[in-house]
């Protein structure tokens, strides 16, 4: 498939090597590895926005250069599996079907340990003014990011602000050290009641048991 591409030459290395590739608004089930690839010991920025993507971008991991990644308007949920970049500093992931905040801040936190700016806008998972969310659901939605992925520079469009990062872990951090103690009290008990009757006894889930995550942001 003849793809369209486009790009910034670079001048330290040959005629044919690019530092930003472009394919949006290419309507792609399946992403170009066979272009993108020849430029993996250059390219920087790689916009794959506005097509029709939903595959785990898997071999984007041979990319060790790139900083920038765009994926806007494609079908991701929250369950996709990013290769291990450490070089990507900024994703773009706005307007897909990112439902599963927890799981989806779970996946950029462990394969972008270096992320500074983070932008998932239009998302279910990311409520806000412009799609029906609520100014409570919002600031939720930031404070549990920003306390899941600490060195954040900015988040959506906006910067994150040491105030903000303060409140967060405030809200969070406390919050899932809790549970941490709670589910090791209970852990010990079981094994007591395990040694005590010869067989294990399970315990009675507690409304509001949501393995650390508040109900109204894994809902969303």
């Amino acid at each position: 498939m003849d793809h369209h591409t486009s790009g910034q030459h670079n001048q330290c290395s040959h005629a044919l090597s690019f530092q930003w590739l472009s394919f949006a608004y290419q309507s792609l089930t399946e992403i170009p590895y066979e272009t993108i690839l020849t430029q993996k010991d250059t390219l920087e920025v790689l916009d794959l926005s506005y097509n029709l993507l939903d595959e785990n971008p898997a071999l984007l991991g041979q990319l060790e250069r790139l900083s920038t990644l765009i994926m806007d308007c494609n079908n991701y949920t929250s369950h996709v599996k990013f290769p291990y970049m450490p070089s990507v500093t900024t994703v773009c992931i706005n307007k897909n079907k990112i439902n599963n905040l927890p799981v989806f801040v779970e996946e950029i936190r462990q394969k972008f340990p270096n992320i500074k700016i983070l932008s998932m806008m239009n998302n279910e998972a990311a409520p806000s003014y412009f799609n029906g969310g609520s100014l409570t659901q919002y600031k939720d939605y930031r404070q549990y990011v920003i306390s899941q992925i600490p060195g954040l520079e900015i988040l959506d469009d906006t910067e994150v602000m040491e105030k903000e990062r303060a409140q967060a872990r405030k809200t969070y951090g406390l919050q899932q050290s809790s549970h941490g103690i709670r589910k090791r009290k209970e852990a010990s008990s079981r094994k007591h009641t395990h040694e005590a009757n010869g067989k294990y006894c399970p315990r009675a889930i507690a409304p509001g048991d949501s393995n650390g995550f508040i109900f109204h942001l894994t809902s969303l």
